[in-house]
């Protein structure tokens, strides 16, 4: 088992409230229980945003390094033309 370290965190009073409901209703053995979900909840909901930042910014080198953009006008331009010469 790994090691257990002590903590003493600082609460507002509704959420410590919520905690000692929660465990007097059953659904946890301990507060510590319930705040250690809490916490790996936290740390895959961080690694996820972290991922996805990652991404974000991946995608941006892959857009700036694939060569000069185009502006928007001269796009719609050349589509305009494009069905109206199909018509």
């Amino acid at each position: 088992m790994p090691a257990v370290e002590r903590m003493t965190i600082t609460m507002p009073a509704e959420m410590a409230e919520t905690l000692r409901q929660t465990v007097a209703g059953g659904e946890y053995a301990s507060t510590s229980e319930v705040v250690r979900e809490a916490l790996r909840d936290w740390s895959r909901s961080r690694d996820t945003e972290r991922r996805d930042l990652e991404a974000l910014r991946d995608a941006v080198r892959a857009g700036l390094d694939s060569g000069p953009g185009l502006p928007a006008d001269q796009v719609f331009a050349e589509l305009r033309a494009r069905y109206t010469a199909k018509s």
